[in-house]
């Protein structure tokens, strides 16, 4: 990042900081992916916050920005293995935060399935969690209660710019990553799984692309709306891959299985927008098919009669490429400070809640300040 850009962003955040302040001390345990941006978001946390620890998704980080943020926090390792045993989970804040107040800022639901325990049983205070992404929303609306107020900023408007630019960077990491090996994906047949706003920012760039596209969601409201758009929809997901030559899952909740693997045109190219732990089942391919990497960032995975290509290791494919979104991220990230401030005044009861739209009409006149100038 050059010097007048990271000038300019240090003058945003301090904005926002100073708009949506803290009340009183707390500490924030940050998972999130580091990218060349994120050190200036770490940076406004710790204004606001003592930031006890730094746990980077595994496959979005970038060295230069690991570096960065090492020499300033303590950065853990993340894995869903440590939030989702209870006790892992307990036991890493007891060593991490003891004793105090603190707000865990998610990225997928990691913290959901310990949720409860650490907040009956630690010897500090869970004032709540900020998570930023639809199936980490999806997780904690599943939770039969909630004990402490859980704030998503997921479905905000402020989200919606970032969520069609991440669709459009999808489809460019896709396609550069078939080009590598001599394809190209113009005429093809192409199916999206799940038609929320990533999906539907993929469907509607596809077609720009000159791609035939299919829509496949569960909920039948989301069919209805890709048919309005005029995109074919099917009833189900073994139609809508039964022959596609490009698959790209976007629905954060287990794409596709074994079976969905097995009824995959030969050749076809899969590709997530999130975490394969997430979207794709490829532990139950584990001796059934070989798998050999074709190029940088694409696995070709074969049995007796049968072949499909993976890209980035069912990764975020966008991620191969940085996932830039421009400044349109620091809309979001705003509103995950502002959420921050928020909780630590108490001012959420226990559930599910969103910011109210004043306080996101206050974080998008700060952002068109600094940058829609």
């Amino acid at each position: 990042m050059e010097s007048p850009e990271k000038a300019r962003l240090q003058a945003y955040f301090r904005r926002i900081t100073e708009q949506f302040p803290t009340d009183g001390e707390i500490s924030s345990l940050i998972i999130t992916h580091l990218l060349p941006e994120r050190p200036a978001f770490l940076a406004a946390m710790a204004r606001i916050s003592t930031v006890a620890a730094v746990l980077p998704k595994p496959r979005s980080v970038r060295e230069s920005a690991l570096a960065e943020v090492r020499h300033a926090y303590p950065v853990h390792d993340l894995s869903r293995e440590l939030f989702s045993d209870a006790t892992s989970a307990h036991d890493y804040l007891e060593t991490t935060v003891p004793g105090r107040d603190v707000v865990l800022l998610d990225i997928g639901g990691y913290f959901a399935p310990s949720l409860d325990i650490l907040v009956d049983k630690f010897s500090g205070r869970i004032r709540g969690v900020v998570e930023d992404t639809e199936n980490g929303h999806q997780r904690y609306a599943a939770l039969d209660q909630l004990r402490c107020p859980v704030i998503s900023v997921a479905r905000s408007p402020l989200k919606d710019c970032e969520d069609h630019l991440v669709g459009r960077s999808i489809v460019f990491s896709t396609d550069a990553l078939v080009r590598s090996r001599g394809d190209i994906l113009t005429s093809r047949g192409a199916v999206v799984i799940g038609f929320g706003k990533v999906g539907r920012a993929i469907a509607q760039t596809l077609r720009a692309h000159d791609l035939r596209v299919t829509v496949y969601d569960r909920d039948p409201v989301k069919r209805v709306q890709a048919l309005s758009q005029g995109f074919w929809a099917t009833a189900s997901c073994a139609e809508a891959i039964r022959d596609a030559e490009l698959v790209l899952c976007a629905t954060g909740n287990m794409a596709l299985r074994q079976r969905d693997f097995e009824a995959l045109r030969n050749g076809a190219y899969v590709a997530s927008v999130t975490s394969s732990e997430d979207e794709l089942d490829l532990g139950s391919l584990d001796g059934l098919y070989r798998r050999t990497p074709v190029e940088q960032q694409m696995t070709r995975y074969e049995t007796t009669g049968h072949y499909f290509y993976m890209l980035a290791d069912g990764g975020a494919v966008n991620f191969v490429h940085g996932a830039a979104v421009g400044s349109y991220i620091h809309l979001v990230q705003a509103e995950i400070l502002a959420a921050t401030a928020a909780l630590s005044g108490n001012r959420y009861d226990s559930g599910l809640h969103e910011l109210p739209a004043t306080d996101r009409d206050a974080i998008a006149t700060v952002w068109l300040d600094h940058f829609a100038r």
